[in-house]
């Protein structure tokens, strides 16, 4: 690698390219043993079309040293994302959309003479609330008869983890925390109900059927398996024969504990305007560029912040409280918001190859605000976790801190006390600042009108 390029853990696997950073830019190397792929892709139409439709990261070719000179063909700057997400961290709508994305973008190749050679759900990312294909590389010369060697892939990330979280249980989609390459067919099969084997549908045939098919595949030689034609047509077929199984697939974000927070809790109307108005006056004061909101919810309060033009992770431990906040993005756009999946007593670690191919939320961050709203009590009292160890946290995520103080009198607080022992003796808001202090200044503290609650705004101590 030379010179200051440092290139990224989750891109050594395509040997027609790879991503590096230098002085903070990130650049993609094209090798030359992607050139005619690569060349193809940017004079057939297909860049043009799918970044004109906002399905592809554009690019600018640029005049950079590349990171491997002997290699390179070329060096293109792809448009930034703010925050890279995992598939394990979506709401059930977003893996859906990625999902469909990826069949619109093979269909869009095959017209122009081209292929999406593999379909891998963390060639996937979420910008401007919308999912966005980022690998360039992806796309290969398509040659008639050839089987579309990324239909595995695409079953494994998308259709199985997909209809295990709608015909049996949305704590499922986890599964891609734990097989990283997509969850197995054959394990798809098993846990899928008896009636989805039956007759020709899209699930017997792209999850049961195909597992059958892929575990005598597995028994053969190479050339055996390879021998297998498809025709242009029946490529096509196929696409449209997963979409069309995708599509119907539906989760209800129903029954769990924080869907409809918001409707059940002791705050009054008065009271949520006064605590947003108190947390745009905060951001005033921060200035932030990039926030996280934890335990965010809905993204309520989140919005406060990427209205405003901050990059807000807007992450919640419940998928049906995400999976509306995805929902209601759709509807109304928020160029700057994303919603996640993410449990905050045991976030996204570091995973794959080395522990390198996928970050662990800290090493995503850290950003310029960490936001806690209705969220401390949760920790401290329904997780035990000492407040000392949620202000560590929080000052290795974040330079600025918005935090809210649910003192023992709220009726939230009594409703977690009441089916438990109260030994929180340091669940005080003196107890609470202590703590906090220890890693912070404390810029700003305002209670909040028509409630028992205080907001803080800290600043890490330098």
């Amino acid at each position: 690698m030379s010179g200051n390029s440092e290139r990224l853990g989750a891109s050594f696997r395509d040997p027609g390219g790879f991503i590096f950073r230098r002085d903070g830019v990130l650049y993609r190397q094209i090798n030359q043993a992607c050139q005619k792929a690569y060349d193809k892709l940017m004079s057939s139409g297909v860049y043009d079309i799918l970044t004109l439709k906002r399905m592809l990261i554009p690019h600018a070719e640029v005049d950079e040293p590349a990171a491997e000179p002997a290699l390179a063909y070329k060096v293109i700057r792809p448009e930034r994302v703010a925050f890279i997400s995992y598939p394990y961290e979506w709401s059930f709508s977003q893996l859906k959309d990625a999902a469909l994305l990826t069949l619109a973008s093979t269909r869009a190749a095959l017209e122009k003479g081209m292929i999406l050679k593999d379909a891998s759900a963390y060639n996937i990312q979420f910008v401007d609330g919308k999912p966005l294909l980022i690998d360039t590389l992806s796309f290969d010369l398509y040659h008639e008869g050839a089987p579309w060697d990324a239909y595995r892939q695409f079953c494994q990330h998308f259709l199985a983890p997909l209809a295990l979280a709608a015909m049996v249980d949305i704590r499922l989609m986890q599964l891609l925390r734990v097989y990283i390459d997509g969850v197995p067919l054959d394990l798809a099969s098993e846990l899928l109900p008896a009636k989805t084997k039956l007759g020709l549908s899209g699930l017997a045939l792209h999850i049961h059927i195909h597992a059958k098919v892929q575990k005598q595949y597995s028994d053969k030689q190479a050339s055996q398996a390879a021998a297998v034609k498809l025709s242009k047509a029946a490529l096509l077929n196929m696409i449209d024969g997963l979409e069309k199984t995708i599509l119907p697939l539906k989760w209800e974000p129903r029954g769990t504990e924080w869907g409809g927070y918001y409707d059940s809790t002791n705050y009054s109307e008065d009271a949520l305007n006064t605590k947003g108005e108190l947390v745009a006056k905060f951001a005033e004061i921060a200035q932030p560029r990039s926030a996280w909101d934890l335990g965010a919810n809905n993204g309520l309060f989140s919005r406060v912040l990427s209205q405003r033009g901050v990059e807000t992770v807007a992450s919640d431990i419940d998928p049906a409280a995400v999976e509306q906040n995805y929902l209601a993005l759709k509807n109304n756009p928020e160029p700057a918001l994303l919603p996640l999946v993410i449990d905050l007593t045991n976030p996204s670690p570091a995973l794959g190859w080395a522990h390198r191919e996928r970050d662990s939320m800290l090493g995503r961050g850290p950003v310029d605000l960490v936001m806690a709203l209705a969220l401390l009590h949760h920790l401290a009292i329904s997780n035990n976790v000492p407040l000392e160890t949620v202000a560590r946290f929080m000052a290795e995520a974040g330079e600025w801190a918005i935090v809210e103080f649910v003192p023992k009198s709220d009726s939230q607080v009594k409703r977690l006390l009441a089916t438990r022992k109260d030994i929180f003796d340091q669940y005080t808001e003196q107890g609470f600042e202590e703590a906090f202090l220890q890693f912070f200044t404390l810029e700003q503290k305002a209670e909040i009108a028509g409630s028992q609650r205080t907001l803080y705004l800290f600043r890490r101590r330098q």
